[in-house]
């Protein structure tokens, strides 16, 4: 396969992924903010300066607006077509690549990702933004999830397609790790304590950005705890958004790329992916918290962006 579809599939499926997990915390950020009666001053910049370091787009923020605000934050992550990762732009980006593989993509595939598209375009997206910005939050989220479904449903199991699943589980790696990362940079509210009313709703919020509330209580039995959530996120091998099971599922796929048996390596991405995965494997959340919840899931990002640049080059560059 030519480097330049391997290229085109891997950050089609990524961007898809970025948009849909964009489209989550900003959604959940929303309805968080309906808990609390104050949402001005302090409050606003509480719950929306997180999302903006989290997401690493605190200084282009600052360059493009003078007022930090809630409506700011969420037209800038959202419709921004000069912030390279509002959701907007992750889904231009993916159409843009999915234009250039059209040979090897399915039609259904092209549709559903053209359709979304052209929903920004046409206006649609942000009337029902204006609407409801719940249900639009919906919409982007199951157009996601659809195109994925689409992609597993119609596209021949080969290495192009095999590319999309690199994209799309070193992005979802890396979002649920930042999602788990917000609640660091969350700040408790005045007169609040950690394991009070609000401290558990916000680690709630985290679990509903990740669709994860449900399948967490159920094991949980209805604790929800620091501990719980982040163990629940990092180190469950069952649940498809936790790190650990993207982990597990990208260093599958890295491996069948490169023919190679479990257990083995033959270049510097199935090193590096095989090296993660071990150590999420044998990860207690114990030995997590020991080490600090935010300095472990910083060390999972710069493994992640070392494994993106290694895969890049290994088959990527052209």
């Amino acid at each position: 396969m030519l480097s330049r579809v391997g290229d085109s599939t891997f950050w089609m499926g990524r961007y898809i992924e970025r948009a849909e997990n964009n489209a989550r915390l900003l959604d959940v950020n929303v309805q968080m903010l309906l808990d609390f009666e104050n949402r001005r001053g302090e409050t606003e910049r509480q719950f929306w300066g997180p999302i903006l370091s989290t997401l690493e787009d605190t200084e282009l923020f600052a360059e493009l607006h003078q007022e930090f605000t809630a409506a700011a934050v969420l037209d800038y992550v959202t419709f921004e077509p000069r912030n390279p990762n509002s959701i907007y732009s992750s889904i231009s980006f993916a159409r843009e690549n999915a234009r250039a593989v059209r040979d090897q993509i399915s039609n259904e595939m092209w549709e559903q990702i053209n359709g979304t598209y052209l929903y920004f375009i046409d206006g649609s997206a942000a009337q029902d933004f204006r609407a409801s910005s719940h249900d639009f939050y919906d919409k982007i989220t199951y157009a996601s999830q659809l195109f994925q479904g689409v992609t597993d449903a119609t596209m021949t199991h080969g290495e192009a397609w095999q590319f999309v699943q690199a994209g799309k589980f070193i992005e979802r790696a890396d979002s649920t790790s930042r999602i788990l990362d917000l609640k660091y940079h969350v700040l408790l509210p005045s007169g609040e304590k950690v394991g009070g009313d609000v401290d558990i709703s916000q680690w709630m919020s985290v679990l509903r950005s990740c669709s994860a509330m449900e399948a967490c209580l159920k094991i949980r039995k209805g604790d929800v705890t620091s501990w719980g959530v982040a163990q629940f996120l990092i180190c469950h091998s069952k649940f498809p958004r936790s790190i650990c099971f993207s982990i597990d599922r990208l260093d599958q796929v890295i491996r069948d790329i490169g023919g190679t048996a479990e257990g083995h390596f033959s270049n510097e991405p199935e090193r590096l992916s095989g090296l993660l995965r071990s150590q999420l494997d044998y990860a207690t959340i114990e030995s997590i918290f020991a080490t600090g919840l935010h300095e472990y899931l910083d060390g999972v990002q710069a493994k992640l962006i070392e494994l993106d640049i290694a895969f890049n080059r290994t088959y990527c560059a052209y």
